[in-house]
């Protein structure tokens, strides 16, 4: 097994040494792109100059679409043991048995993110400084260990969101003595890759501000099994029988898998969109609002092998778009306005309609499906 040199201090080694700190981190984003399912048993902890929490728990996840953490040992008053959280594409559960109380949020048309695909990309960045620190075992696993410090903006607001593992934390960014501001702040990220797997089995994000520790966060994979197969109820949950269940966001009229069972349910005749390959229907989402806004109906699409590549087309009664802050064009002959950015986009109204195609994939032929649904 070849070891990455010394020489390999700041993220570009030669190309042809196999195992140089970006070759590591490049084959972990590869490894995380293809798996399926991981289970584990998750060990969380935070260190601050005042205080050191730690959370245990059971971690099954079918990345990026669904996760389950059963909180088992727990220091952090705030996230006792049997806490349970759930997250689907469209509903996110939320239990608290010392409060005794269920949150179901409802979510059905937000974007995925893959949370920990684009936070191996950043690392990747040559704004990260790339570091190897050798090899140590985790949980019986040989890790190569690789270190990054990231480079920080100049203006910081007071807190830094920061993914470790799968989860995004808000660092405050105070000195302990609660001053505001940090004169000379470092974000140093550190990862322990399983030589067989490849797979991130430990991370750890250090938060300082020149020697004195701001956050120290860290997460430990142990018992980790990747790729095998999850039972659908693995995601799904039914609150202790008694406890009362808060209910946050609007609930949906009905998630449907064909476009013929939701044009049953519209009051409007929907289109039917022309979405090429590699896009498929994940579901059609009908959304009764306030009697003022109508109903929204949402097409979803996304690729089943990279199921955090989505569009949707959406039809509503109510007009969601500004035309004085985006782009007037024309797509088929119909008169579109383009939103451009993050999330790109094209609105358009054939009345009493609104129609809408977004998509944060840069490469989503949105055009091409606004012109198939053009004006019903």
């Amino acid at each position: 097994m070849s070891i990455p040199g010394s020489a390999d201090t700041d993220g570009s080694a030669a190309s042809d040494t196999p195992q140089s700190s970006a070759d590591l981190i490049a084959e972990a984003l590869e490894t995380t792109k293809a798996v399926e399912t991981i289970t584990a048993r998750r060990t969380m902890t935070i260190e601050t100059p005042d205080s050191s929490i730690e959370r245990v728990g059971e971690l099954a996840a079918r990345e990026p679409t669904d996760r389950r953490l059963e909180v088992l040992e727990s220091t952090d008053d705030s996230v006792p043991a049997g806490s349970v959280s759930i997250r689907t594409p469209t509903v996110t559960w939320e239990y608290d048995p010392d409060a005794e109380t269920a949150i179901e949020r409802n979510h059905p048309n937000r974007f995925l993110v893959e949370e920990r695909r684009l936070d191996l990309e950043t690392l990747l960045d040559v704004d990260s400084e790339l570091a190897y620190e050798g090899v140590e075992d985790v949980d019986d696993r040989e890790t190569h260990v690789v270190s990054a410090e990231l480079a920080i903006d100049d203006e910081l607001e007071r807190s830094l969101d920061l993914l470790v593992g799968e989860t995004v934390y808000r660092i405050p960014l105070e000195l302990p003595t609660g001053e505001d501001g940090l004169e000379d702040p470092i974000v140093e990220r550190r990862l322990w890759i399983d030589e067989k797997s490849r797979y991130p089995v430990k991370e750890r994000a250090t938060v300082s501000d020149g020697e004195t520790l701001i956050n120290e966060l860290s997460v430990t994979y142990e018992d980790l099994t990747l790729g095998e197969k999850l039972p659908d109820e693995t995601f799904e949950y039914e609150p202790p029988e008694g406890v009362p269940v808060e209910a946050a966001g609007t609930e949906p009229e009905g998630i449907y898998d064909s476009r013929a069972d939701a044009d049953a349910v519209a009051p409007y005749d929907l289109p039917d969109p022309a979405v090429p390959d590699p896009y498929a229907l994940e579901r059609i989402v009908v959304l009764e609002k306030r009697a003022a806004l109508g109903t929204s109906t949402t097409f979803w699409y996304a690729d089943p092998n990279e199921p955090d590549r989505e569009l949707f087309v959406a039809v509503r009664n109510e007009k969601r778009f500004s035309p004085d802050v985006l782009e007037e064009d024309e797509v088929d002959g119909v008169s579109v306005y383009r939103r451009d950015g993050r999330i790109r986009s094209f609105f358009w109204t054939c009345e009493p309609l609104n129609y809408e195609v977004s998509s944060p994939d840069s490469d989503a032929p949105l055009r091409a499906v606004a012109a198939s649904v053009g004006c019903p």
